[in-house]
């Protein structure tokens, strides 16, 4: 069945050959999601050449995000790589400590004590630990443990409430950058911006290491900073689309917190044409069982019902026992979920004034595809623009986005029912729609005497350059 809602998916030691990309591909993989905070750039290459193969044996197209580290602020090394911190005990996070142990603990980022001051809270390892700070001398933070538990190698550190003043790109994530590019990803995630100035400096980077390659990937601003929040607007302005990163979000703002905070994002994103993710903990008990928890089919199917364009899959996929299966289930809670949900063009369409051609022609697709009941809209698009603009409205009519651009073709992987597929590059209009149509016909998608809503640009191969809209039946004349 026709599934809306794409599933993007971390690469990790139990899904890293060619064998299992291909088995995840056919169960339903649509974006592979390659962590720079764990491997190295050789590893990195390979899992890419690894993926552009799976995909070429399975038929389509899957796009590639490489995934940013980040400022991720860490504590050190312990001598016995881990300790354990007792509620009420002192404890003292250092700055010029080499090797931790159960009095101190080293920090990665030499510069936190400069953002604190006694009364902050700090919370460790995803929340787990909780830490009053009492005092800073020096490069010295002295806390007292308020929860306790054990504390290994590296483990992150948040501050209740956010503030902390590190930047959104490292000298690590610069360099990760210019790797990416030469991978060819299609998108490029930035861990932890603040602003839209963040976002910006991440897309001009991106854009200069691209250039020899013939690059430019689309940006990805991850929300997991409190001071993130306020300044969602700017960041979508200066991103091509966000992802709701539930877990450092959660551990700055509270859990409580999160769920409406998701639903806003999506709202946001969508009202701004931008497209948007939801991540973390989506199948965790994946891991290691073959089968969710209730609470997780519900947390996925809550989210394709508040209308996120893809649902992700971090260590389920990337270290878990289950990777294809994890997929399988997510894809089968997806469309289940597809089915239930309300079409609101109508009202979507109130109050709301389009100043391009193309744009305009996009929605009139949409909105004719809609009341006359077509099986299908065909968009012959360069840059994937106008199946955007379509996918920001849930119509139940699925949308096949034909391109000779293969960037485009990876880039679309991403938009919300589009189907992306490759069309040769034609000159002639009539000749590019009758190939168009044809292929939706040959992979099942329409048939014979069914209704199809196509747009197209003249003269064509100009990117925004929409402005025809044709309604036929297959196996009629135009």
């Amino acid at each position: 069945m026709h599934r809306a809602t794409k599933i993007v998916a971390t690469i990790g030691p139990a899904s890293n050959t060619p064998e299992i990309l291909l088995q995840m591909i056919q169960a339903g993989l649509d974006v592979v999601r390659l962590n720079f905070s764990h491997g190295t750039a050789d590893d990195h290459r390979q899992r890419a050449e690894f993926v552009r193969e799976a995909a070429r044996q399975a038929g389509r197209e899957v796009a590639i995000m490489a995934d940013l580290q980040g400022p991720k602020i860490r504590v050190g090394k312990f001598e016995n790589g881990k300790i354990l911190l007792v509620a009420g005990e002192p404890f003292i996070l250092d700055a010029d400590c080499e090797l931790g142990n159960e009095q101190r603990a080293g920090l990665d980022y030499k510069d936190l004590p400069r953002d604190l001051k006694a009364g902050d809270v700090l919370l460790l390892n995803d929340g787990l630990i909780v830490l009053n700070v009492q005092r800073v001398i020096g490069n010295e933070i002295h806390t007292v443990v308020k929860i306790g538990g054990e504390l290994s190698n590296n483990k992150g550190i948040n501050r209740q409430g956010g503030g902390l003043s590190a930047p959104a790109l490292t000298a690590k994530d610069m360099e990760d950058i210019r790797t990416a590019m030469s991978l060819g990803v299609d998108y490029v995630a930035v861990s932890f911006p603040k602003n839209a100035t963040d976002m910006e400096m991440a897309r001009q980077l991106a854009n200069i290491a691209g250039a020899p390659f013939g690059i430019k990937p689309k940006m990805i601003a991850k929300i997991e900073r409190a001071e993130a929040i306020p300044a969602l607007q700017g960041i979508l302005d200066a991103s091509d689309g966000i992802m709701v990163a539930r877990g450092d979000l959660a551990v700055e703002v509270g859990n409580a917190a999160v769920p409406a905070l998701q639903k806003r994002m999506i709202r946001m994103a969508r009202e701004s044409n931008k497209f948007v993710i939801t991540a973390t903990q989506m199948m965790e008990s994946m891991i290691y069982a073959p089968v969710p928890t209730r609470a997780e089919v519900s947390d996925v199917a809550n989210a394709v019902l508040d209308g996120t364009d893809a649902v992700m899959l971090s260590a389920e996929s990337a270290a878990g026992k289950y990777p294809v299966q994890t997929i399988e289930t997510m894809a089968a809670i997806c469309i289940e979920a597809e089915k239930s949900e309300q079409s609101e063009l109508d009202r979507d369409f109130l109050d709301r004034t389009f100043t391009r051609i193309d744009q305009s022609i996009a929605m009139g697709a949409l909105f004719t595809a809609y009341h006359l009941g077509a099986k299908a809209i065909v968009a012959l698009t360069e840059s994937g623009s106008t199946a955007l603009w379509m996918s920001r409205h849930w119509t139940h009519v699925p949308i096949f986005a034909l391109t000779p651009r293969v960037g485009s073709e990876r880039a679309m992987a991403l938009y919300r029912n589009v189907t992306s597929l490759h069309l040769d590059t034609n000159t002639d209009r009539d000749t590019a729609l009758q190939q168009a149509l044809e292929t939706v016909v040959s992979k099942g998608y329409a048939s014979h005497g069914d209704m199809v809503v196509l747009t197209v640009g003249e003269p064509m191969g100009q990117a925004g350059g929409t402005n025809t809209l044709k309604i036929v039946r297959v196996g009629e004349p135009y």
